[in-house]
């Protein structure tokens, strides 16, 4: 399967690339990484306003990317020919002018710029993204931290999906729930996820002809915006964990009435 990676150019990301490019499966013709300069880690170290616990949470992050990253990517060889572009260049003409020459058969998005150019109608399709959230549950920006800010870790996942105009609006291929585990913090959670999706993609990819159409959600959900992150969101969050919610969650996870997700019958065959 030929494909092209849009992604970020994060710890996560480099991960993501190099994994899936590895995935003997796989032949990724080229990445486009879009850079950090808008990253929260970014946003929140140049704002004079953010809190110390902000500036923690966001280290925190950083340093547990590595913790769970680093070692794959010290000993895996990088065959994702990546090209490092600015922030929202994924949508310059020049850019999509090159990726449409690459004529890849399934373009494979995660944690690109949102997606405004003629690469939505020619790939309409053969266009995937993950969304790192439950959709339509949770929309939006920091969709796997809202749920452990609400108390529902079990609403921890992610949504396999083709891509459209809209913000996680296109139609669900496949979505899976986080592992959760005694001990976890918000970041061992999300990274632990981010190795079980990328795992995931590149079996979607590889079985994209074998994806049937499933029953999608009916929810109106949530749409959470950069914005609402704020110093007292994150002292809410680290609240939880301090109160018990992971050991709770544990404890009770058999008692809950879990909201439907998307399991596509063709990744089990």
């Amino acid at each position: 399967m030929k494909v092209v990676i849009l992604t970020g150019n994060e710890t996560r990301h480099t991960y993501f690339r190099v994994r899936m490019a590895s995935d003997k499966r796989i032949h990724v013709v080229a990445t486009y990484c879009e850079g950090t300069e808008k990253s929260l880690e970014s946003r929140t170290i140049s704002n004079a306003s953010s809190s110390k616990l902000e500036l923690m949470h966001v280290r925190a992050r950083t340093q547990s990317e590595h913790d769970f990253f680093d070692n794959t990517l010290s000993s895996v060889e990088d065959l994702s020919n990546p090209k490092v572009i600015i922030k929202g260049e994924i949508n310059n003409q020049e850019i999509v002018d090159e990726i449409i020459l690459l004529n890849a058969d399934i373009l494979v998005c995660y944690g690109s710029s949102l997606i405004r150019s003629s690469l939505l109608d020619i790939y309409k399709g053969r266009f995937l993204n993950v969304h790192l959230g439950l959709s339509p549950y949770y929309r939006g920006s920091g969709t796997n931290v809202w749920p452990l800010i609400n108390g529902e870790p079990h609403m921890v996942g992610a949504t396999f999906m083709y891509i459209d105009a809209g913000i996680d609006t296109g139609n669900i291929i496949h979505q899976i729930r986080a592992d959760i585990h005694p001990g976890d913090s918000p970041h061992s959670i999300g990274n632990r996820l981010i190795s079980k999706m990328t795992g995931v993609y590149c079996d979607i990819v590889a079985r994209f002809k074998d994806l049937s159409v499933e029953i999608q959600p009916s929810s109106s959900g949530n749409l959470y915006r950069q914005k609402d992150f704020n110093d007292a969101a994150c002292a809410k969050l680290y609240q939880n964990f301090t109160d018990g919610m992971i050991e709770n969650y544990l404890n009770h996870s058999s008692d809950l009435l879990l909201p439907y997700i998307v399991e596509n019958k063709g990744l089990k065959t």
